[in-house]
């Protein structure tokens, strides 16, 4: 089967509207990719959600999902934007397929519209190389970068924002969060690395600053959400123009 081809297209919608039937589900296809889950916990985080993005089959069955948070704050003498990436999770058979990551785009596009002349940052924990290769895959500037040190300002606000979310879970020396025990990491065989990847310069920049990933520590990610800090598949589908637009 290719991959994405008994997909409809994927739709974001507010947690609010969501009814307990589809909560479960989203909870079902988390549990079946990640150990040490808690329905308990991924319930009450999802509450703190304002976003779901949804992805289903032409059954009408979930095959993947992406929950963000929006909030404002203060920084640097000015109001920014966050947007701030809870679980995502894409059914393997579905692994490849890119409607999910567009939506989860054009969503943004729409809030960054809302106040364009406010800054805008994606405020990601990753911990797993698929996630942080995604940053690579969208976006020419974000960090950390494999090729590049991240700016004081910068790793200032990542601190700030992580410190804010996570407290003492948070090393800023490592830039990762590491909790007392797993609140989820995958699975065997999901959070196994093929050699194949491991060679990729971003993938062993993750593996070399996250080496816990596997028991669920997680690297703490950021990017402006901008048109032009974007990759031009990446901005067209922010600025919400076909992604086969030229």
């Amino acid at each position: 089967m290719t991959a994405g081809s008994s997909l409809i297209a994927p739709q974001a919608v507010e947690v609010a509207t969501l009814h307990s039937a589809q909560r479960e589900a989203m909870y079902a296809l988390y549990a079946r990719y990640y150990d040490a889950a808690s329905r308990e916990r991924f319930i009450a985080d999802l509450a703190d959600k304002r976003y779901a993005v949804l992805l289903h089959d032409q059954a009408g069955a979930l095959q993947g999902f992406s929950t963000l948070a929006e909030y404002q704050r203060e920084f640097d003498g000015r109001t920014i934007g966050v947007l701030f990436s809870g679980d995502t999770v894409v059914d393997a058979r579905h692994w490849g397929q890119q409607a999910l990551a567009f939506e989860w785009l054009r969503l943004a596009g729409l809030l960054k519209a809302r106040a364009p002349e406010r800054p805008l940052y994606w405020f990601l924990i990753s911990k797993g190389h698929r996630t942080y290769r995604f940053l690579s895959a969208f976006a020419r500037e974000f960090w950390p970068a494999f090729d590049r040190t991240t700016p004081p300002r910068i790793q200032a606000l990542m601190n700030a924002l992580a410190r804010e979310r996570f407290g003492d879970d948070f090393d800023a020396a490592a830039g990762v969060i590491r909790f007392a025990a797993s609140r989820g990491h995958l699975r065997e065989p999901f959070a196994t690395v093929s050699e194949a990847h491991r060679r990729r310069p971003e993938v062993a920049f993750f593996l070399q600053r996250n080496p816990g990933y596997a028991r669920g520590d997680e690297l703490v990610c950021l990017c402006e959400l901008a048109a032009d800090k974007l990759q031009p598949l990446g901005r067209r589908i922010f600025c919400g123009e076909s992604e086969k637009s030229t």
